[in-house]
Formats: structure tokens, C-alpha cells, sequence
């Protein structure tokens, strides 16, 4: 089934190229069918970028989504065109009295800040205390997802000892989670970070249960128990050269950030990484989509 998204976004036309469905506006409202509305809140600073990568996954369900995207009133991006935010986006304020079955939190590059410092983080939390009764099921990404956590459950965040980047190896937890379903014993996913969350900072949480996690990348997944917040540290909607966009970025910017791990053949970053994440980043989404927003939301909202 596709998704519904504006008539002039240009991710359409990239995701129509990769046979990924995508319906007009003008088409969707000749459906007799209520579609699932998901709000996507890109705090990314190439939102363009991540506009593609999210609306991927969204589009590889059988359920019809209907997106709108919400960007932080209180911060100006420096990345994206004002004319684009004010196409394609909303602020809280213009979203404020209405329902929806999802919401996306992606990751912010905020992290080496305390949370307090960044300067939408009043507006965050505004959202974020909305969203408990104004959305089923929230997705947080990333820094998305330590705002999440520390927000909702005061677990907080720690700095490494340097970037945690490169593509890793996670193993399930618990296989029978609705979440989980069909995901292989071991997968792998792509990180990019200077923080972390640590286990034991989780696990004084009843509420939090511990989904996936890696020897080398720490925590993966962790849920609320009643599904209404998950958040996933990691970032499985990364297409094949977002690592090596970041790496080249990081030398330009006279960065000491290390060749991704377990990313370039041979380590070698001349050659093609392959892409080894996509189908557990389809199916993360996919389950998401049904077994905590379609399979849990009403019809009609009243």
C-alpha cells in the first residue's frame, strides 16, 4: 500500500524512481479508506536527506500512511531552505489539536550537549508530554531516542571515548516480542554517535524492557512495556553511502573521526560498502506499523 504524502515533496519523486508506492494528496482523497497518520518530527539538519530515508521504510508496509512532518519552531535550521520548511512542515502549535496513530522522533547532531542546553528543548518536551495523549505508539531515533528516555524516565545519556560509527552486530533478546517478529538471531545495524545509554541505567526502570543490543554498540532497542514508546539507538533507515557522507564530512571539517568499522571492504574507503541493514530496517518499521499503531489505534478517533 503507499503513502500519502505532499504533491511537491521532492522525496516523491526519488522514492517513485526505487518503485517505492507514493500517492498524491489529490489522488489519496478519492479512497474511501482511513489511512494511518504518522507525524514525523525531523530534527535532522538535512531534512531533505531524512525525509527519503524514513518515508522508505514507511512505504515497504501493506498499510496505507498518510505523513505530515513537524520541524521545532523555536530552532532555525541552518540546512534546509525556510520555503521548504514552510511548504512541507508544521510546528506543534499547528498540529496541537490533533490525533495521530505514530509519531517518528529522529536523532538530532545535539548529543554532545546536555539535554537542558540544546535550544528546542523546551519545545521538545512540550511535544513530547502531547504525544502521551495525542499519539498511540512513538518511534524515537537516536539522540531522538536518549531525549526519550531521559524525558519520559530519566535515564540519561553518557559520553564515549570517541565516535561510536560503523555498521554493527546486534542479537535478540526476546524473540516472542511483536516487535521482533521474524528478525534473524543476529543483524546488523548502523551507528553514528558520541553517546550512550547504558544497560544498567535501563534496567532500574520496570517500566523499560531491553529488546536488542550488541557486545560493541551497547543498547539497541528498548520499549515501554505497553508499546506507547520505543526507542531504537541505532539508525536502520541509513542508506548504503550516509556513513561515508558523514566520514568525508568529518575530514573536511578536520575531525579525528576514525574509517567507520566494519563499513568499507577491507577498510578500505575508496571501495563500495554493501548494503547489509535493509531488511531488518524494513521489518523494524513494518512491525512497528502494525502491531503498534495499526493493531492498537482506533478507527475513528472521537
Amino acid at each position: 500500500m503507499p503513502i500519502k504524502v505532499p504533491d511537491h515533496l521532492p522525496a516523491k519523486d526519488i522514492l517513485t524512481k526505487e518503485n517505492i508506492f507514493v500517492m498524491n494528496e489529490s489522488r489519496a482523497y478519492t479512497q474511501d479508506i482511513r489511512p494511518l497518520k504518522i507525524l514525523i518530527l525531523n530534527l535532522m539538519p538535512l531534512k531533505e536527506t531524512t525525509e527519503t530515508q524514513i518515508l522508505r521504510m514507511l512505504g515497504n508496509t501493506p498499510l496505507q500512511v498518510d505523513v505530515s512532518f513537524m520541524h521545532p519552531d523555536t530552532h532555525r535550521s541552518k540546512n534546509t531552505p525556510q520555503e521548504h520548511l514552510a511548504a512541507f512542515y508544521k510546528t506543534i502549535d499547528e498540529v496541537s489539536y490533533r490525533k495521530f496513530d505514530g509519531m517518528i522522533v529522529t536523532g538530532a547532531p545535539v548529543e554532545k550537549l546536555p539535554f537542558e542546553e540544546v535550544d528546542y528543548w523546551d519545545e521538545l518536551t512540550k511535544i513530547l508530554d502531547w504525544s502521551k495523549t495525542n499519539v498511540t505508539s512513538t518511534l524515537h531515533i537516536c539522540w531522538g531516542a536518549q531525549a526519550g528516555l531521559y524525558y519520559h524516565y530519566g535515564v540519561p545519556k553518557h559520553p564515549l571515548p570517541k565516535k561510536k560509527f560503523g555498521i554493527y552486530k546486534h542479537s535478540v533478546n526476546n524473540p516472542n516480542h511483536n516487535l521482533l517478529r521474524g528478525f534473524d538471531d543476529i543483524f546488523y545495524v548502523p551507528h553514528s554517535r558520541y553517546t550512550e545509554t547504558k544497560k544498567e541505567d535501563v534496567e532500574k526502570v520496570d517500566d523499560l524492557e531491553i529488546l536488542a543490543e550488541s557486545e560493541d554498540a551497547g543498547l539497541y532497542i528498548v520499549s515501554a512495556k505497553n508499546g506507547k514508546q520505543i526507542f531504537v539507538t541505532g539508525h536502520s533507515e541509513y542508506d548504503t553511502e550516509t556513513l561515508q557522507v558523514e566520514f568525508e564530512r568529518d575530514n573536511r571539517r578536520g575531525l579525528s573521526t576514525a574509517i567507520p568499522e566494519n563499513y568499507f571492504p577491507e577498510d578500505n574507503h575508496l571501495l563500495q560498502p554493501p548494503l547489509r541493514w535493509r531488511a531488518h530496517s524494513n521489518l523494524l518499521f513494518s512491525n512497528w506499523l502494525n502491531y503498534y499503531v495499526y493493531q492498537q489505534t482506533p478507527y475513528d478517533f472521537a
